[in-house]
C-alpha cells in the first residue's frame, strides 16, 4: 500500500540539505495551519457564514421541525445535516451562542481536515516530508487569480469557510479514503466496511457536493487497489454501499433525491467554468506528477481519481449543468497530492526528476502564497498590515448587522434587497422575504423574489407595497434612502435606527 522503499546511500552534504528542506517544508506548513487557527478565532464574515449561523438558530429554536432557515416557511433544507444538528444540540445543552459554536466548529473542522490529509498521505508513503508538503500543495497550489469558494481547500477559501460543514466533510472524506485503502489491503471484516459506508453517508449528508467528491475518490481507490481485491472483499465493499445509500434516504430533515435535479444551482456555479487558466494554473503542475505515476501504474488511485473528476467536470460544462463543477476538487486534490508525493520521493531517493520537480514545486508554492497572501489581513489589526499586503487581493470581510438585529425579534420578517443584509440578518434569528440563496424546496421562491423587486421598484404604487408587506407578514424594512420602497416619512413606517453604508431600519406600523 505504501510506495516508499529503502533510500539509497547519500553523501552527508546531501543528507544535510534534505534535512534543511524537510524543516523548511514542515515550518511553512505549520505556519499555514497556525494562520488557519487564527482564522478560527477571528472567523471573518463573508459569503455563506450567515446561512450556517441561521441554520443553527433555527435548529436551536426547534431541533426536530426547524423549517426553512431563511424565510418564514415550513420547508426542509439540505443544510440540516448530522453535523449541524449535533452543533445545535450542543449549543442548546451548553447555552453557548451561535457564533461561539461556529468558532468551535471551525477548530474541529481544521483538526479533522489536517488529520485526514495526514492519514490519507501516509497510506502512500511514510516519508516525513510528505504530509507537510501535501498540506502546502493543497492550501497553495491553485492559480494567480484569487479564488475563494466553499468546498475548496485553498487558503483563500478556507480562511472564509473554515466554520462551514463542507470543511468537516472534506476532512472526513480524507479519513474515508485512508480507511478504505487500509481496509482493502488488510481485508478487514464486514463490520468495518459497513462502518465506512456509514462514514460516507455522513459526508454525503453534511455537504452533498463534497460527498460527490468522496464517492469519486472512493471509486478510484477501489479500482486502483493492487493486488486486485478478492471476491470476498468486493462483496464486503458492496455491502458497505448499503448504509451509504440507505442512511441519506432515511434522513428526516430533507429528501435527498430532490437534490439530484440540481436544485436550480447551475446559474450560481457558472463561474466555476470561467477563467480556469488563471484560477488553477498552479495546480496544473500536478499533471506532470500524475503522468509519472501513470507510467508506473495505469491504475494508480490518484490518476483514476483525477480522470473521473475531470470526466464529470467536463460533462457538466458541455451539458450546461454547471453545478457539476463542484466536482472540481476531485481534479485538483489528486494532482496536488501527486505532486507532493512525487517531489518528496524524488528528493529522498536522489532521483533525476528532483532537479525538475523540486524547483517547480517550490516556485508554484511561492506563487500560490503570494496570490493568496492578502488573507493575512483578516487576522492582523489594520495598523499592523504591511503596505505590500494591503495591495494584494482579498475578499473584504462584511460588516456585522447586530445593530439592526438587536431590534428585530427572532422569527420576525424583514423586507430588504440589500445583498449583504439578505445573507447576514437570518444569522441573528430574523427571516427575510426572499431567500439569499436558491432553494430547491421553497415552492414560492420566484414569487418572493418578484415581490421584493416590486416593493423596491420606483414605479410601484404605495397600495401595492403595503399589500406586499401584509402578504408576507413583514414587521421591518431595511433599505437605503432613495433606493425605492416606501419613503422614510411614510406613516406606515417608523424609523428605528440608521446603520453604516446609508442603511436604515424601520418598523412597519400598518399590519
Amino acid at each position: 500500500m505504501t510506495e516508499c522503499g529503502p533510500a539509497p546511500a547519500v553523501r552527508p552534504g546531501a543528507r544535510t540539505a534534505r534535512t534543511a528542506a524537510h524543516r523548511t517544508v514542515t515550518g511553512a506548513a505549520a505556519l499555514l495551519v497556525a494562520l488557519l487557527l487564527a482564522m478560527a478565532v477571528r472567523l471573518p464574515w463573508a459569503g455563506d457564514l450567515g446561512m450556517h449561523a441561521a441554520v443553527l438558530e433555527r435548529l436551536r429554536t426547534d431541533l426536530f421541525h426547524p423549517g426553512n432557515p431563511l424565510v418564514a416557511a415550513d420547508t426542509p433544507s439540505p443544510y440540516y445535516s448530522p453535523w449541524t444538528v449535533l452543533l445545535a444540540a450542543f449549543a442548546t445543552v451548553t447555552g453557548w451562542s451561535t457564533f461561539r459554536v461556529l468558532h468551535l466548529a471551525a477548530l474541529v473542522d481544521l483538526a479533522v481536515l489536517v488529520t485526514g490529509v495526514r492519514a490519507f498521505v501516509r497510506t502512500f508513503t511514510r516519508r516525513r516530508a510528505a504530509v507537510p508538503l501535501a498540506l502546502l500543495c493543497l492550501f497553495l497550489l491553485y492559480g494567480v487569480r484569487l479564488f475563494a469558494w466553499s468546498g475548496f481547500l485553498g487558503i483563500a477559501s478556507l480562511s472564509l469557510t473554515l466554520a462551514y460543514p463542507g470543511v468537516l466533510a472534506f476532512g472526513a472524506a480524507f479519513h474515508f479514503w485512508a480507511l478504505l485503502r487500509r481496509a482493502l489491503a488488510g481485508r478487514w471484516p464486514l463490520s468495518a466496511f459497513l462502518g465506512l459506508g456509514l462514514l460516507l453517508a455522513c459526508v454525503l449528508l453534511t455537504h452533498p457536493f463534497t460527498g460527490a467528491v468522496a464517492v469519486t475518490g472512493g471509486a478510484a481507490v477501489l479500482l486502483g487497489q493492487r493486488p486486485w481485491p478478492a471476491r470476498a472483499v468486493w462483496a464486503r465493499a458492496a455491502a458497505g454501499c448499503l448504509p451509504a445509500v440507505a442512511v441519506p434516504l432515511c434522513w428526516p430533515y430533507y429528501p435527498v433525491l430532490t437534490l439530484l435535479g440540481g436544485g436550480g444551482l447551475d446559474a450560481v456555479h457558472r463561474p466555476l467554468y470561467t477563467h480556469l487558466g488563471t484560477k488553477f494554473c498552479l495546480a496544473a503542475l500536478g499533471a506532470a506528477a500524475l503522468a509519472l505515476r501513470a507510467r508506473r501504474d495505469k491504475r494508480d488511485p490518484l490518476v483514476l481519481f483525477c480522470a473521473l473528476g475531470l470526466a464529470v467536470f467536463t460533462a457538466g460544462g458541455l451539458s450546461g449543468h454547471h453545478a457539476w463543477g463542484r466536482i472540481l476538487p476531485a481534479v485538483l486534490v489528486p494532482a496536488q497530492l501527486a505532486l507532493a508525493l512525487e517531489t518528496t520521493d524524488a528528493v529522498a531517493r536522489a532521483r533525476r526528476t528532483r532537479a525538475v520537480l523540486a524547483p517547480l514545486t517550490a516556485a508554484g508554492l511561492l506563487a500560490g502564497a503570494v496570490a493568496q497572501a492578502g488573507v493575512v489581513t483578516y487576522v492582523l489589526p489594520s495598523a499592523a498590515v504591511p503596505r505590500a499586503l494591503r495591495a494584494l487581493p482579498a475578499v473584504a470581510p462584511w460588516p456585522r448587522f447586530s445593530w439592526a438585529a438587536r431590534h428585530v425579534a427572532r422569527g420576525e420578517t424583514v423586507m430588504t434587497d440589500d445583498y449583504r443584509a439578505l445573507r447576514a440578518l437570518p444569522a441573528y434569528g430574523p427571516y427575510t422575504v426572499a431567500p439569499a440563496w436558491p432553494d430547491a424546496f421553497l415552492d414560492d421562491e420566484a414569487e418572493r423574489r418578484a415581490a421584493t423587486r416590486r416593493y423596491f421598484a420606483p414605479a410601484t404604487p404605495r397600495a401595492e407595497r403595503l399589500g406586499i408587506l401584509r402578504e408576507f407578514g413583514v414587521r421591518w424594512v431595511l433599505q437605503r434612502d432613495g433606493h425605492g420602497g416606501l419613503p422614510p416619512g411614510d406613516p406606515a413606517l417608523r424609523r428605528v435606527e440608521r446603520g453604516p453604508g446609508g442603511l436604515a431600519l424601520s418598523e412597519v406600523r400598518t399590519p
